[in-house]
């Protein structure tokens, strides 16, 4: 993994994060590029995942989505890509980041094995329970 390098998206990934990403608006993805709220990483020079966030209320940091190409998986790169906007957050001042994920999918047992704590969820219309999770990181 020492060919491994994470960087700020820049608007030429563009393409690459919206062919894997639907939940989110172009306009609104370039402008995310453009505010410095989407990380890419890369190995020998190709793309292979990325994570965007927000500010919850505001003043938390909330991962809102990460995606590492399967081809890839399983192999610590989404744990250090998450460690990475850990460690850019906390150098920003923030003590707490949250994220989330659906109650039917595998991700919530990746966010506990790296220190994630269940503190709740919501369910919105027919799409499963939502877990939402925290974590310090002061």
């Amino acid at each position: 993994m020492e060919n491994i390098l994470i960087r700020y998206g820049e608007i030429t990934d563009y393409y690459f994060v919206k062919e894997h990403e639907q939940h989110i608006a172009d306009e609104i993805l370039r402008k995310k590029i453009e505010n410095k709220e989407v990380y890419v990483v890369q190995e020998y020079n190709y793309l292979i995942g990325w994570l965007r966030y927000n500010l919850f209320w505001d003043n938390v940091p909330f991962m809102n989505k990460i995606y590492i190409l399967e081809t890839h998986r399983n192999r610590g790169v989404g744990k250090r890509l998450v460690k990475y906007w850990e460690g850019s957050m906390k150098r920003k001042g923030y003590k707490h980041v949250l994220t989330s994920t659906q109650s039917d999918e595998g991700a919530q047992h990746f966010y506990r094995k790296i220190g994630y704590t269940e503190i709740g969820g919501i369910k919105y219309l027919e799409d499963p329970f939502e877990i939402i999770f925290f974590k310090k990181i002061e």
